[in-house]
């Protein structure tokens, strides 16, 4: 079967690369630069588009397996072998890029921490894999201001004993403090060989993992492997988007997400592609910089978000015409269902009615996309807003609640997928038992996804959202109990609700309902201090939007907060309630009404 890791061995062939994928085995790095090196060693497969605006660093494949080997071997030297976990909190750039490649090497397994996330996160995510070492840089730029990275990881690693070494490489010349532990990257990899000999592994030995929210407070570390998962990224990547050799592959994820492990990393760079690293923000220094990149890489195809999109068009159309954007053949959007909107503005302004625009729908735990409008028939029709059809293998089932598969078109259900993939995750790393729970328990013989869908009246697929308590904010998935957790550290606060409720920008945003102890005069003061919690034991981007106080929260006799009516509350769809039967007391719902009515006055004001 033709696949990226059957290349021609013959006997007495030049002992190259694919001596390493004999008897099952391989190694993912091998796929992604050496193969690639022995034919065309001074192809680009890195353009690193820097915050700096107009200051693009062009990375060969020659280029870049030199840099990972450097890179594996001073892991290797500082004791990191094979089946180590390494964290790596570092922005986009070659370097990240090299860490991962050269943890793949050596047959560690990488975890990315997204460079936005708090060093409660971080320490969070570094606990639970076991990291030995972290893999970052003093400071990182974006839009223009410095992130202190290195400074929230001294913070995360006080709490880590598992943590031997903290790798610092220099992405700014301002020094930062090292300690004992803290090892400086680029002065020890220019002592490191640039030779390499990658580690022969099995086709379902560990690749990387990458944490993900889950509608229980505690992330979840999801595992994806080594052939299947490459095999997944490498084969989505070139016909959902229409690789062709010599394209230049614009994916403007951040590493931290498994898009950028997929689409940016692994997908492309196993395809031989040029691949670019966007460091910068959508509107940094102004809200025509992806255009301007667009028109000065040549870029081919471009894939980000709809969030992204939805905050350009507000800036009007002048931005986007204002460059030459004749190179794109494919615009494809990722991380959320995208309304019409901005799919036609995508379509019409940005592509110019001219290129085929993908809406693809997949997750982390899938590995790679499991429905996009293409590949299909050539010139097969192609719905706005809509992720269509199935990738090769994927079998959608929509199922009721009672557990039953519907049939037939014009219906609606949960989506579940009726066979294995690729690509799929294996395990949560040290918890098989929830990975079951979570994905299978629901819908038995079937991989639930979490997320509603309507077949139409010619079997396309539209996603229709989430199906439990979990909000998607800026493509950004989080489990509105994660958000709970934190804001239940206040000692001012015994009770939290979150709900999602739709955002212009952002798809959504996170709503709060909060009960306090005393009916205190300071409550302004106490969703400062909330706010200021949530960022730092998350992210910036997972703060409420708005923070509510009532009395009291509208629970069933059991005791469970029924959610539900607060996501009508802020829905402002108060007149269709429900069944309220259930509740403790009814009367809250009116209670929590008026206040939300206060809210709004007094917000609007």
């Amino acid at each position: 079967w033709d696949s990226p890791f059957h290349t021609a061995f013959q006997p007495g062939a030049p002992a190259g690369s694919a001596r390493w994928f004999l008897g099952g085995r391989l190694n993912v790095s091998v796929n992604c630069l050496d193969q690639h090196v022995e034919k065309s060693p001074n192809r680009v497969a890195l353009i690193w588009e820097r915050d700096e605006p107009g200051t693009a660093v062009h990375v060969t494949y020659r280029e870049l397996l030199d840099l990972t080997c450097r890179l594996a071997n001073t892991l290797k030297t500082y004791g990191i072998q094979k089946g180590d976990r390494v964290a790596i909190y570092m922005s986009v750039s070659p370097l990240s890029v090299a860490a991962m490649l050269a943890c793949a090497r050596i047959g560690a397994i990488h975890t990315v921490v997204f460079a936005g996330f708090s060093a409660e996160s971080l320490a969070g995510r570094i606990m639970d894999s076991g990291c030995k070492a972290v893999i970052t840089y003093n400071q990182g730029v974006r839009g223009g201001r410095i992130i202190e990275l290195k400074t929230t990881v001294d913070e995360a690693v006080k709490n880590c004993p598992s943590i031997k070494h903290v790798f610092v490489a220099q992405r700014t010349d301002n020094q930062v403090q090292m300690g004992d532990r803290d090892i400086p990257l680029e002065e020890e990899m220019t002592k490191a060989d640039s030779v390499c000999t990658p580690e022969s592994m099995d086709s379902e030995d560990m690749l990387f993992m990458l944490y993900t929210s889950g509608s229980t407070g505690k992330p979840k570390g999801i595992v994806h492997t080594q052939a299947g998962y490459l095999l997944y990224a490498a084969l989505t990547h070139k016909y959902v988007f229409d690789y062709q050799q010599g394209d230049v592959f614009g994916c403007v994820a951040d590493i931290g997400w498994i898009t950028g492990h997929s689409y940016v990393v692994y997908g492309p760079l196993c395809n031989g592609a040029t691949s670019v690293l966007f460091e910068s923000t959508p509107v940094y220094p102004d809200p025509g910089r992806y255009w301007e990149m667009v028109q000065r890489l040549k870029i081919n195809q471009f894939y980000g978000a709809p969030t992204a999109i939805r905050l350009l068009l507000n800036y009007g159309e002048e931005w986007v015409k204002k460059y030459d954007r004749s190179s794109l053949r494919i615009l494809g959007s990722v991380g959320e269902p995208i309304n019409k909107e901005a799919w036609q503005w995508f379509y019409q302004v940005v592509g110019e009615g001219r290129c085929t625009l993908v809406d693809t729908w997949w997750q982390t735990e899938t590995g790679g996309i499991c429905i996009a409008p293409r590949p299909s028939e050539e010139k097969a029709e192609i719905i706005p807003a809509m992720a269509m059809r199935p990738f090769f293998g994927i079998v959608p089932v929509l199922v009721d609640e009672n557990g039953e598969v519907i049939e037939g078109n014009d219906v609606s259900g949960a989506l579940c997928i009726a066979q294995p993939w690729p690509g799929m995750a294996r395990t949560i790393y040290g918890d098989h038992q929830r990975f079951i729970d979570a994905y299978f328990k629901a819908y038995p013989g079937y991989y639930f996804t979490g997320d509603g869908a309507y077949r139409t009246q010619k079997g396309y697929y539209q996603i229709t959202g989430r199906m439990d308590d979990i909000i998607n904010i800026s493509g950004h998935r989080l489990g509105t109990a994660e958000i709970e957790d934190a804001m239940a550290d206040h000692p001012e606060v015994p009770e939290t609700a979150v709900v999602g409720y739709p955002h212009k920008i952002k798809g959504e945003g996170a709503f709060a309902f909060i009960v306090l102890k005393e009916q205190t005069a300071h409550a302004d003061h106490i969703k400062k201090e909330l706010k200021t919690i949530v960022a730092s034991k998350i992210a910036k981007y997972a703060v409420p939007d708005h923070i509510l106080v009532v009395k009291r929260l509208p629970k069933t006799r059991s005791g469970k907060i029924m959610r539900r009516l607060l996501r009508k509350v802020v829905t402002e769809q108060s007149s269709n309630m429900g069944d309220v039967t259930t509740l403790d007391d009814p009367s809250v719902v009116k209670e929590i009404l008026d206040a939300y009515q206060k809210y709004k006055e007094k917000s609007s004001s």
